[in-house]
């Protein structure tokens, strides 16, 4: 089977955000790949779960470790729909991942090139590559209009 493209396996990032948003939690996915295969997918439970470690991307990755059973995630990208917060790209970092490819970036919290670059800190002992921008639009569009209708909500 040929691996899929970035935005193929952003696709499927999307979808689980979406799960997000039908249970009216913040509409962020994340899947983690590895050798072209999908180990774990989830969306954001933070609400649902009482859990301020909830993120989507935090969970795909405790998922992934439990698969392949390590908690070094070596040879392993992981695709989230908004860039990840200084805890999830610390942890990212902590499992030594090879690559983030997020959606759309988060100017008020996104530590992987907007406010921070955790991945490209060489004072750290692990760097990683990051592609950001894919399916930008889509991402921003369904965290964009998920905030609008809860604004509207609260009028």
């Amino acid at each position: 089977m040929n691996a899929m493209t970035d935005e193929e396996y952003m696709q499927l990032a999307l979808i689980e955000a979406r799960k997000a948003e039908n249970l009216d939690e913040v509409p962020i996915g994340a899947v983690v790949v590895y050798q072209g295969e999908v180990i774990s997918a989830a969306h954001n439970l933070r609400e649902s779960t009482k859990d301020p470690a909830g993120h989507a991307e935090f969970l795909a990755l405790k998922r992934a470790s439990e698969k392949l059973g390590a908690w070094r995630l070596s040879g392993c990208t992981v695709y989230v729909t908004l860039e990840p917060c200084v805890m999830c790209a610390g942890l990212m970092h902590q499992a030594r991942i090879d690559r983030c490819v997020y959606g759309a970036p988060d100017p008020k919290a996104g530590a992987l090139g907007t406010l921070y670059a955790i991945h490209a800190d060489e004072r750290l002992n692990h760097t990683f590559e990051v592609n950001s921008g894919i399916c930008q639009n889509e991402c921003a569009n369904l965290l964009s209009n998920f905030f609008a209708r809860k604004r509207k909500k609260a009028q």
